[in-house]
């Protein structure tokens, strides 16, 4: 019988993108149409982000105030101002599956921008951007030179970068490590804490291509923490997760970034090691986006089952063994910013359980979208909607007055920070939580 509304678990269907039926025009119009129809008449969602807003206008301006008055060439705006962010699916909608309705919207619009791939009607930029693991071996190469010429206040350079490349000029980006963070663990002799509670534990840091080419601080961290809790720690990076192709609906990519990076991890798996991952969407990729793009991968299957975020993994050792004593108090409070995609692992707050181990913590959390979304919030086209969707998050941060900022998602952090003005917030970008764990032991 149809119910409004579900209270059963949301479940998601397996990306079938080699199948015919998921690129074809008619089926995916009517889809889109569909769902279209059916968010229009809830509208729980108009606060999320722009493509909700959009599409609402859309309709309600159209000549019959309904999704059939509209031509399909209007949908790509509503597509373009979606950032994949799944918050909509995880927070607001009523009729994600097992609801009749059976409606994803994320999903739909990661296979509307499929078909957009298929005809070349993305652009070229972001898809050169999205090759992580080239543009990231480059740049820790010659990071001076990079992070000199990329920098905010070198206008000359970054002006040209917006004419050329249409890299908002007013977006910091981020820097490149010296050396990436597998060559500081290569290097690392820090000791293992033998006395701790958790010294059976033993772990692989799957680094990710954010705290390998770009924040080794994170990586470092984690690695101290870890250390000084009893856990074995190694340190794996076979390549990029494929977020980055996803976003740019490079399916095929993804399949591929995920075997190859897969078939590394699972022989530590093997060895019986726990996967930690170190950034909010390489952890959603490895546990469910990998699985719902190859649902009959049993490999894949098996992986998904033995990754952990850092915080969560934190968090169990806390709960099962306890942790190591020598946390203290820090000079100030914290403002948790609990990322989208950290969300949408559907695994809780879990860097305000860790950080709450801190002795007599001031912690708020805000969970609101940060609106970067990858390139999103850097390219000239699309970074006034970014600023749009972050400001109201930048807002709540700066009402907390804390003097410090955390965020699982080291874009959504640099961003928001960015967004901030006149805030006692002491750090430059957003600390990973696991940073402040670091702090706290006075690692």
């Amino acid at each position: 019988m149809s119910k409004e509304g579900s209270i059963d678990a949301p479940i998601r269907h397996p990306i079938n993108f080699e199948h015919p039926d998921f690129l074809d025009p008619k089926k995916l119009d009517d889809e889109m149409r569909r769902a279209f129809d059916i968010c229009h008449g809830c509208r729980r969602c108009f606060n999320l982000c722009d493509s909700f807003p959009k599409l609402f206008d859309m309709i309600d301006e159209s000549e019959n105030e309904d999704v059939e008055s509209l031509k399909s060439e209007q949908f790509e705006p509503v597509v373009d101002a979606c950032t994949l962010c799944d918050m909509c699916f995880m927070t607001k909608c009523p009729y994600v599956p097992p609801h009749d309705f059976d409606l994803d919207f994320p999903h739909l619009m990661l296979r509307y921008r499929t078909a957009q791939k298929k005809l070349n009607k993305l652009p070229a930029v972001p898809a050169q951007l999205a090759q992580i693991d080239r543009n990231g071996k480059i740049g820790v190469m010659l990071s001076s030179l990079i992070n000199w010429a990329s920098n905010i206040k070198n206008k000359l350079f970054r002006k040209i970068l917006e004419l050329v490349a249409g890299i908002d000029v007013r977006v910091k980006l981020p820097t490149y490590n010296a050396e990436t963070f597998t060559n500081y663990f290569e290097k690392n002799n820090i000791p293992i804490n033998s006395e701790a509670p958790s010294k059976d534990r033993k772990v692989v840091i799957y680094s990710t291509c954010f705290v390998n080419f770009n924040k080794k601080d994170t990586g470092v961290a984690a690695l101290k923490v870890l250390k000084k809790n009893g856990v074995e720690v190694q340190e794996a990076y076979p390549g990029c997760c494929g977020m980055p192709y996803l976003e740019q609906a490079d399916l095929p990519k993804v399949v591929e970034q995920a075997k190859k990076v897969s078939k590394d991890l699972l022989e530590w798996v093997d060895k019986g090691y726990q996967i930690i991952t170190l950034t909010a969407s390489c952890g959603l990729m490895l546990k469910f986006e990998w699985p719902l793009l190859l649902p009959n991968d049993e490999d894949i299957k098996r992986l998904s089952k033995s990754v952990s975020d850092i915080d969560e993994y934190i968090v169990d050792i806390a709960q099962k063994e306890g942790l190591a004593e020598g946390l203290q108090e820090i000079d100030g409070g914290v403002t948790v910013h609990n990322a989208c995609h950290a969300r949408a692992q559907n695994m809780g707050i879990k860097s305000r359980d860790m950080l709450k181990f801190i002795p007599n913590i001031k912690m708020d959390v805000v969970e609101r979208c940060a609106g970067h979304g990858g390139t999103f919030g850097v390219m000239k086209e699309t970074h006034d909607l970014a600023v749009k969707v972050g400001t109201p998050t930048a807002r709540q941060i700066k009402n907390k007055n804390n003097k410090y900022m955390a965020s699982d998602c080291p874009l959504a952090g640099k961003h928001l920070k960015q967004l901030e003005t006149d805030t006692n917030i002491a750090n430059d970008e957003a600390l990973h939580p696991i940073e402040l764990m670091a702090k706290s032991y006075r690692l």
